[in-house]
This record gives C-alpha cells, sequence and structure tokens, in this order.
C-alpha cells in the first residue's frame, strides 16, 4: 500500500446544494460576564505587578548602598611560613638522564604448516584439497602412518611466519572450511 500525502492535496470543494446541510452560518461564541470580568482582572494584576517593579527600580531605599550591615573584623594574618623544599628530585634528574638503549633480536620459532584434515580414506583428503584448491590456495596430502594405522593429512605450507599462516587460515574460514590449525613444523 503506498503512501499517500493528505497534506499536499487541495481539498474538497463544498457543494452548495447538499440537502443533507443547512446553509446557515454557524452561531458566534457568545462572550458571557465572567469571561468579560476574568479578563479585566488580569489586565488589572499584570498592571499593577509592572507598577510594582517599576516601584522598586526608582525607589531611592534600594539605590542607597548597605550602611547598616554589620561586618566582622578582619584578623590581620601572620607572616606565611616559607614553603618547604621539594623532596622529590625527579625534575633535576630527568635533566641530566641518559637513555640507554638496549638490543634484542627477534627470534623465529621455525617454519609453520596449515592442517586442515586427517582422513583415514585418500578419497576424503582429495575432496578438501579440492575444495582448498577452489579458494585459491595449494594444499597437498599427506600419509602418515602410526598406532591407529594409516592416516592422510590435509596441509598447506610451509609458511615463515605464523601471520602468513594465519591469513590462509582467515581466507579458508570465509570459505567455509573451518577446522584448520595453525601447527609450528618439528
Amino acid at each position: 500500500m503506498s503512501n499517500q500525502d493528505y497534506i499536499a492535496r487541495t481539498p474538497v470543494k463544498k457543494k452548495k446544494n447538499n440537502p443533507y446541510t443547512k446553509n446557515t452560518p454557524p452561531p458566534a461564541p457568545k462572550s458571557t460576564f465572567k469571561s468579560k470580568l476574568s479578563g479585566v482582572i488580569i489586565i488589572i494584576l499584570i498592571a499593577a505587578f509592572a507598577y510594582g517593579l517599576w516601584f522598586l527600580k526608582t525607589s531611592p531605599t534600594t539605590k542607597a548602598p548597605m550602611q547598616n550591615i554589620i561586618t566582622a573584623p578582619v584578623k590581620k594574618q601572620a607572616h606565611l611560613p616559607k614553603p618547604p623544599k621539594e623532596k622529590w628530585t625527579y625534575v633535576e634528574n630527568l635533566k641530566t638522564k641518559e637513555i640507554e638503549v638496549g638490543q634484542y633480536e627477534v627470534k623465529q620459532k621455525g617454519p609453520y604448516r596449515l592442517q586442515c584434515g586427517s582422513f583415514k580414506t585418500t578419497g576424503r583428503a582429495e575432496t578438501l584439497k579440492a575444495m582448498i584448491a577452489f579458494v585459491g590456495l595449494e594444499a597437498m596430502v599427506k600419509k602418515s602412518i602410526g598406532s591407529n594405522g594409516t592416516w592422510y593429512k590435509v596441509i598447506l605450507g610451509p609458511y615463515d611466519r605464523k601471520r602468513l599462516a594465519e591469513q590462509d587460515k582467515h581466507k579458508l574460514r570465509n570459505n567455509s572450511i573451518n577446522r584448520c590449525q595453525v601447527l609450528l613444523l618439528k
């Protein structure tokens, strides 16, 4: 349903020959004695208030300074003691302080890899590898023989920095491949 603009629309003209309405004008409101009397009283009160304000403004008693106020005698204060010496000397120490710059090295833990799955069958591992290829990354399937049998791991990498592996992990997560983990190569 569309909105209608009732304000901008021109009003409907009244028909002159409407049999249901009378052609007499509406009666004018009657002013009563009570309404006239209350109006006169309000005008008198406003005028009295204005006269009172004007009288207070021009009265000589309100313009004279207040001489009758009793003030307490002001005690003469003794000399204040000298301020104490600062016990903190850090401002002077900062002026003569020398800054020592330490040497440190950033140690890299090693190359990282991104493991996105581990499957018992090669078919499921190859399917995940294909899904990763559609994202635009290259994965490989590694065969791992352990105490639980043979597993096929889907691995991306190696990455020099962990941040690069995290970027690819987020790219895969945005494409609904959620179970990837960043691992340190041993």
